[in-house]
């Protein structure tokens, strides 16, 4: 099927180095030896700190006479509090660099500490990257789970708990230096979690494809990414140590966060962070709730790039029109078949609807859905959430 691209310009960086594979963590003293680091800070939360990799992690760097301080106060949806306190931690220890592991909370939750401990302003300031202008203490990342990308990304979602309102600090300043993606780290990964990661990174994939910022390096990163998250999803929920699963789901995720971090996300997230902001509602499961709805109300702006994403599912089918309605079915299948909550049980309120709506079409993201979308449009799709 041949796509009109109408091709503009555009930038690609990505600064992370990636070492995948089993065991990759390994190389990470080496590479702090060789950096000279003698400090660092690990960043992580109270699960995974408790997970036997995480203690061999911070073993292997004491063996190299690197002095390491543990934050693993990072809650959900990181707040803005867990960033100033791990900052902090940071500058009173005097640390080089800062090692993330888990989830993207405590990722995210990283790359904000490694702006608020080497400038002055509060966490919420950085939104406006113009205000990064020194150096940035050096992220490294190891990602626990197959879900937000984020060990490649440049970009960091915080949570303003004042206004409870999600805010991003993006600029590839804070692109982690190096990533280690260790399949075998997710296999602790509890069912429901594989489901809602896996699910977010089928978000970023399929809102990377369709987002307006879209340009060829990220399609192809996208289409890869939803071939190999459509393919392993269901056997990585079911059987937690199938390793051709893992790896495909660990694959599939970083091509994911490739994607949407040289595009974009859109509508699906501007919700999802809406909801995250307000009711600290789980922000992969806000968007695999919210995914087929929205992929539903975009469809007419979007049919020739829903049917390419139903032929990377393998989906079969003779006009784009018929594509675009089977790769929502088959959006609405995969949550169904790995579980998902449904829209109620994240306790939204009617009477906030229009706030969530209004909190949505301000997000930064709302420019690049293909459907041109305001508060409007977004209370609309809420309602169909409602049901």
């Amino acid at each position: 099927m041949h796509m009109k691209t109408g091709q503009k310009g555009f930038s690609f960086t990505l600064p992370t180095e990636i070492e995948y594979g089993d065991g990759a963590v390994q190389k990470l003293p080496d590479e702090l030896v060789l950096r000279g680091v003698d400090s660092v800070l690990v960043i992580t939360d109270k699960v995974i700190r408790s997970q036997e990799f995480t203690t061999a992690i911070i073993d292997s760097l004491t063996a190299e006479e690197i002095r390491v301080g543990v934050y693993d106060g990072v809650e959900a949806n990181p707040k803005d509090r867990n960033v100033e306190e791990a900052a902090r931690q940071a500058s009173d220890l005097m640390v080089d660099a800062i090692i993330a592991i888990g989830g993207g909370s405590p990722i995210d939750c990283a790359k904000a500490v490694s702006v608020v401990a080497t400038h002055e302003g509060s966490v919420r300031s950085f939104s406006d990257s113009s205000t990064i202008f020194g150096k940035v203490l050096p992220v490294y990342t190891i990602p626990t789970t197959a879900g937000t990308g984020s060990e490649v990304t440049f970009s960091s979602v915080i949570t303003d708990t004042r206004d409870k309102f999600k805010f991003t600090i993006k600029t590839p300043k804070i692109a982690p230096r190096v990533a280690y993606i260790d399949p075998l780290l997710t296999h602790s990964m509890p069912a429901a979690l594989t489901a809602a990661t896996g699910l977010d990174a089928l978000t970023h994939a399929i809102e990377a494809f369709t987002a307006n910022a879209a340009n060829p390096l990220s399609d192809a990163a996208a289409l890869q990414g939803i071939e190999l998250i459509n393919a392993h999803l269901v056997t990585a929920v079911l059987e937690p140590s199938n390793a051709e699963a893992r790896d495909g789901m660990m694959t599939g995720s970083l091509l994911a966060g490739i994607a949407f971090s040289h595009s974009d996300v859109a509508g699906v997230h501007c919700i999802a962070e809406a909801l995250g902001g307000k009711y600290d509602a789980p922000h992969g499961v806000c968007n695999a709730i919210v995914l087929p709805v929205m992929m539903d109300y975009n469809m007419e702006f979007a049919l020739e790039r829903y049917a390419r994403i139903a032929q990377s599912m393998g989906l079969e089918f003779e006009e784009p029109a018929d594509g675009a309605r089977l790769a929502v079915k088959r959006v609405e299948q995969l949550a169904k078949e790995v579980g998902l909550p449904e829209f109620r049980n994240l306790g939204v309120q009617t009477e906030d609807l229009q706030e969530l709506a209004e909190n949505s079409a301000r997000n930064g993201s709302n420019k690049d859905n293909p459907r041109p979308m305001s508060a409007y449009d977004y209370l609309k799709v809420l309602q169909r959430l409602m049901g």
